[in-house]
Formats: C-alpha cells, structure tokens, sequence
C-alpha cells in the first residue's frame, strides 16, 4: 500500500488529560491556587485570607479536585494544634506548565486581534 493509500484512524483527543484541563479551567480558583503555592503559601488558612472572594468551602473543593487528579498533595502534620499544608506533586509541575503554555496562546490570540 503505498503512502497516498494508506487510511488513517480517527485520531480521538487524550480523554483523561483532557478532562482534567477542562475541570481545572473550569474551577474559576485553581490557577490562582497554583499562583499561591507558588508563592509559598501551601495553608489554608492562609490562602483564603490572601485571596478575597475565597471561601473556605470553594478552597476545599479546589484541592480536592486537584487532589483526585494528582496535581497537588495534603501534607498533615501531626502537631498540636493540627496543620495542614498543600504542596504541586511532580506530576502537577508538568501538568502547570502546560497550563502555562496555554495561557500565553491565549495572550498571542487576543495580541493578534
């Protein structure tokens, strides 16, 4: 069969990854969450008082969302009183960086316009 002839497969989009871009670009508050551990700041509380218009309900269901996917992880400590910080997992660098890359396509869109 030669080059002209040869039939290609319906190539279908990476269905996990792909959802886990459109949930994270969904939560209105994971990129800022990424911004924040960035920064060093892995509390909760912490987080919700550098960030206004941040509850501590909508925080919890971010990190818990980024939690499933493995982007970021729950350290506790065993102290008293209890603490508890967030840290971006290996896989959640990779992962940030292509939110990144993505990011700045969009900046080269609108600049284009």
């Amino acid at each position: 069969m030669s080059d002209q002839q040869k039939k290609y497969a319906r190539k279908s989009p990476p269905e996990r990854s792909a959802r886990m871009v459109e949930a994270i670009f969904g939560c209105k508050w994971s990129l800022t969450v990424y911004q924040l551990l960035a920064n060093g700041i892995n509390r909760p509380g912490a987080m919700v008082n550098s960030v206004e218009g941040l509850t501590t309900k909508v925080l919890n269901e971010c990190l818990r969302r980024n939690m499933d996917f493995g982007i970021i992880e729950r350290i506790a400590y065993d102290e008293s009183p209890p603490r508890v910080e967030y840290v971006v997992t290996s896989f959640g660098s990779k992962f940030i960086r292509i939110l990144d890359e993505l990011e700045k396509l969009q900046r080269e869109i609108e600049h284009e316009r």
